[in-house]
């Protein structure tokens, strides 16, 4: 980050947050491991210590696996009172809702619902036009499909802001998005984009005759029992305890400093980005879907199969894979999603035999930045190490 934004977080408490009276000091908090379990993790410790800082206000951390436990919060609930940072907190995932509409697909291709390797509009034919005839549920829910982003009206966070409360249905962003020309051939390169799941949720609800929403409940939520885990739908709230999401912005009065935006309206990401959870929630559901609990046998290699395809901006192998993707940390292959809402960044990740795994969410004050949070690398090389 910048060496000017370090002093956003002072200005922040001068102004309050643009309302209301100055934070207190900082507040951190490291909660004990469980008896039995890692004591004490030093580099952990330091990850998240000493928020709010002027890339994030609060942090929860959840490590486990057979290597052992630990838990961790730091930061404040909220700048104007202060209060420590709520450890199970709701807070807005992001692309991690990709993961859920993944394994829901892949879950009606075993019953036979969806075939991955059949056109997308051979089940959408009045939505997806002839000139995207050749792109198949795989392509989709890989990011090898080639359809470009729709168009939306903002092009600034001050301009996003503004628009916040703006319901953004799926078809109309499929509309806006198969207008255009394709980016590359279907199947050829990779491009990371939210379009692919935001049909694959209007696919899930083509074939079940039900809302995409309550698939996901069916199928993972209640099976699992992650009941502080929702969809939002057109609520631009997060129902319930959550911690204060900032992002750095032009505030009213001219100046940048930090606005509280964690409400929020997420329709514009949907199937591909508008889940709620916990760190706790999140933790269950890494730990089942590798333990093949919620995709079963050979369609679970789908989510761990990375597409021999290069990328489309970078030319690197291909990253993403059926709803996660991979990297290499600490000398082994680490496996999960990260996901970004203004105020919020999260992630879930796993070695593939669950000899460690993590779940974070990190109240970042530009969540979506070009560059990682450095509250958030700094707590994915503690957990697994430098890339």
């Amino acid at each position: 980050m910048k060496s000017t934004t370090r002093t956003l977080l002072a200005a922040a408490l001068v102004l309050g947050v643009a309302a209301g009276p100055a934070a207190l000091p900082a507040v951190a908090s490291t909660r004990p491991a469980p008896s039995g379990a890692l004591s004490a993790d030093p580099a952990l410790e330091a990850a998240i210590a000493g928020l709010p800082t002027a890339e994030a206000t609060a942090a929860l951390v959840r490590v486990g696996g057979t290597e052992g436990v630990w838990r961790g919060s730091s930061g404040v609930h909220d700048l104007k009172t202060g209060r420590p940072a709520d450890p199970a907190a709701r807070f807005r995932a992001g692309s991690v809702t990709k993961v859920f509409t993944a394994a829901v697909a892949l879950q009606l291709v075993a019953e036979g619902g969806l075939d991955l390797d059949r056109s997308a509009r051979s089940y959408l034919p009045e939505l997806i036009p002839a000139s995207y005839e050749g792109v198949t549920v795989r392509q989709l829910l890989n990011h090898t499909h080639g359809i470009p982003a729709p168009d939306f009206p903002a092009d600034t966070v001050e301009e996003a802001y503004a628009d916040r409360f703006r319901i953004h249905e799926p078809e109309e962003m499929v509309r806006s998005a198969t207008a255009k020309p394709r980016e590359f051939p279907p199947g050829e390169q990779q491009h990371y984009l939210n379009i692919g799941y935001t049909i694959a949720g209007l696919l899930i609800e083509r074939v079940t005759g039900d809302s995409y929403e309550h698939q996901v409940d069916l199928r993972i939520l209640k099976p699992l029992g992650l009941r502080d885990t929702y969809y939002p739908k057109s609520d631009p709230r997060i129902i319930g305890p959550h911690n204060h999401g900032y992002q750095t912005m032009t505030l009213d009065d001219g100046t940048t400093g930090l606005r509280d935006v964690s409400v929020w309206g997420a329709t514009d990401g949907w199937a591909a980005g508008d889940i709620v959870s916990t760190t706790a929630d999140l933790e269950r559901f890494t730990k089942a879907l590798f333990r093949g609990r919620v995709v079963r046998g050979p369609l679970l290699e789908e989510m761990f199969t990375l597409p021999k395809v290069t990328d489309f901006k970078s030319g690197d192998p291909a990253a993403y894979s059926t709803g996660l993707s991979m990297k290499r940390l600490g000398g082994r292959e680490v496996w999960g999603k990260t996901g970004g809402r203004w105020g919020y960044n999260t992630a879930i990740a796993a070695t593939r035999d669950g000899s460690r795994t993590l779940v974070y969410n990190v109240n970042s004050t530009d969540a979506k930045g070009q560059d990682m949070n450095a509250v958030a690398l700094n707590i994915m090389v503690a957990a697994f190490g430098r890339p």
